[in-house]
């Protein structure tokens, strides 16, 4: 399998990822920390996704009192610096959440994540029925290394339809209607846009749909398969450019830059009107539902795919995000533990688990689920989001995670830069292209 084939996910095919979850961090623990008969699992918290993910481990030990899985739980960014750092000390936990892509080839280059390759060829009613695109962020050099696993979640431009209302406005269409509505929301007090910025990784959604609606897929598999100055594309260019453009006209909420993603600030301020848009991923709807009061209820959510940009060459029908959550098994685990997990990963996704993810908000990456969501309340959304993810020709996956840490630490610092304006477009491609490859 190509490189390219971890970012680019084709027609008829799903995928996303859990980017966003919250809530307070569990004790700290590892694959050595788990008792004989058990296999440890460090998982991210709060809503959409725990709940599901607990109900699981739950069924999956009541059936085997005599190999259990042991979970551990972390907000998003203190999880990636605890996996990092227990990893790095092989000390990380049996079973290993994560995005797959970048993150996961490297893992498998320092040989610290097992090969599962014959393991689905034996079980290959395991893999079947999964989509088959899921399986891209889950291979290196042809060999599948994690277990795909929960929901599909495209990026999705959430709007407040009561601000709309309010204000006589209608949801923008294009990128010029986006930088039109800006002085408009402005005038009336309205933030236009909602952001999380100190995560960072919220900022990067933008430049993702902004380099796709301008250059088409091209513009960053370059990057990704690093091609020497890829950066400098007119199309990435142009991006940079209008993004900083936005910022400068006041596009998102003031104090942007020091709003947490880990605490879902950036949905609130949407739900309660303070903001009258919000580019994030699909999962945001689990968290809006679990937090919003009547908000989805009363009819005030209003969602669309992103918009395209006039003269653009991409198509507007494809999206950004991840293929899936991905789970692997530490190649520091005993046998047993790791006996204990291909059994657990065997045991996912059943009709109880479906459920559970539809009842957040969320499509499950199981083929046919589609058939599940008319009974759900929130049908409509979740038939949205199938449609988003199925209809894409290309559905990218998050940039953080397609590249290396090295390099997806460097995009993230200078994708902060850039929304402060303390780097330019071209220095930010100039940043950003002496690590590529790296």
């Amino acid at each position: 399998m190509k490189r390219r084939n971890f970012l680019t996910l084709t027609a008829g095919a799903a995928a996303g990822a859990a980017l966003s979850a919250c809530g307070t961090s569990g004790p700290a623990g590892g694959g050595g920390a788990a008792k004989a008969g058990e296999a440890s699992y460090w998982f991210l918290s709060g809503p959409p996704g725990e709940k599901p993910r607990t109900g699981a481990v739950e069924r999956f030990n009541q059936a085997n009192p005599n190999g259990k899985i042991k979970v551990t739980t972390f907000q998003n960014d203190v999880y990636k610096d605890k996996l990092k750092a227990a990893m790095g000390a092989g000390q990380g936990p049996s079973v290993i959440w994560g995005w797959g892509g970048g993150g996961l080839k490297t893992y498998v280059e320092a040989g610290q994540v097992e090969d599962l390759t014959d393991w689905f060829g034996q079980n290959a009613a395991v893999k079947d029925r999964l989509f088959p695109a899921s399986f891209g962020p889950a291979t290196v050099n042809g060999k599948i290394y994690a277990m795909p696993a929960e929901t599909v979640q495209p990026l999705v431009l959430f709007y407040n339809k009561e601000v709309f209302q309010n204000a006589g406005l209608q949801p923008p269409q294009s990128w010029a209607d986006i930088m039109a509505l800006v002085p408009q929301f402005n005038a009336k007090g309205i933030a236009p846009f909602s952001l999380g910025g100190q995560s960072r990784w919220t900022n990067m959604m933008w430049l993702e749909l902004l380099f796709d609606r301008i250059g088409g897929i091209e513009v960053f598999n370059d990057i990704y398969e690093g091609k020497p100055n890829a950066w400098n594309n007119p199309a990435a260019l142009d991006a940079l450019t209008k993004t900083q453009e936005l910022v400068k006209a006041n596009g998102f909420v003031k104090g942007f830059s020091s709003i947490t993603a880990d605490s879902n600030a950036d949905q609130a301020l949407l739900f309660k009107g303070r903001a009258a848009m919000m580019l994030h991923g699909s999962w945001s709807y689990g968290i809006i539902q679990a937090q919003g009061g009547s908000f989805i209820k009363d009819g005030k959510l209003g969602y669309m795919n992103f918009p395209p940009v006039e003269g653009g060459k991409g198509n507007p029908e494809d999206t950004y995000g991840n293929a899936g959550q991905f789970l692997s098994i530490s190649s520091k685990a005993s046998a047993e533990q790791k006996d204990i997990a291909k059994k657990f990963f065997a045991s996912m996704l059943d009709d109880t688990e479906q459920q559970d993810w539809i009842g957040t908000g969320g499509v499950p990456i199981v083929k046919g689920a589609d058939a599940k969501l008319a009974a759900s309340p929130d049908a409509d959304f979740l038939k949205f989001v199938y449609g988003v993810a199925s209809g894409a020709k290309n559905f990218g996956q998050s940039w953080d995670q397609a590249l290396s840490p090295t390099a997806a630490e460097a995009l993230l610092s200078n994708i902060a830069k850039l929304f402060t304006e303390d780097v330019s477009p071209q220095q930010f491609a100039d940043n950003m292209n002496a690590v590529i490859g790296k």
